[in-house]
């Protein structure tokens, strides 16, 4: 079986709707930002403020490579990580992208919980959200599948995707 591939900005329910395809479909989940984390033992705060972007950045990309060489994972990737081309590229390869999205005030309601959002210490937060949306539309649209997360729980959005898997993707 492909890969299924959740992206889409922070606060969209990634991580959420990973676990639970993950329990529905007794499939590994991989989450790029905690693997990253494992591996440096820094959080992606730490990284950011130590290292800087470009260098998550980089170790995001070699993360991404190793497990879109894999099959039968649910891939969660962090929200920037279709900036690159060589990501799309890699988790498309084996994989199915879907983009998880959801409103700008939604997202702020639900990342405000975090301190560990970096690119959204700023004193503006919806405004810098909005660019960064705004930024990243475009890569966001080269997913396969676009699901909109508003209004739905986690369980609600996993059943979506398998839903969509089976009837346009049959069961690879």
């Amino acid at each position: 079986m492909k890969n299924i591939v959740l992206t889409g900005f922070m606060g969209t329910g990634k991580t959420a709707v990973g676990r639970e395809l993950s329990k529905l479909l007794g499939l590994k989940l991989v989450e790029i930002d905690s693997e990253i984390e494992r591996r440096t033992g820094k959080s992606i705060k730490e990284i950011f403020r130590d290292d800087g972007e470009a260098k998550f950045r980089d170790l995001e990309t070699e993360v991404i490579k190793e497990f879109s060489d894999r099959e039968n994972l649910i891939i969660s990737t962090g929200g920037g990580a279709v900036m690159r081309e060589e990501n799309i590229r890699a988790l498309k390869k084996k994989g199915i992208l879907f983009c998880l999205t959801a409103e700008p005030e939604s997202i702020l309601q639900r990342t405000s919980r975090s301190d560990e959002r970096p690119l959204l210490n700023v004193d503006d937060p919806l405004k810098r959200i909005k660019e960064l949306l705004e930024a990243r539309r475009p890569q966001y649209m080269r997913a396969d599948r676009m699901i909109n997360t508003e209004g739905k729980t986690p369980s609600q959005v996993a059943r979506e995707i398998i839903a969509t898997l089976r009837k346009e993707f049959g069961n690879n």
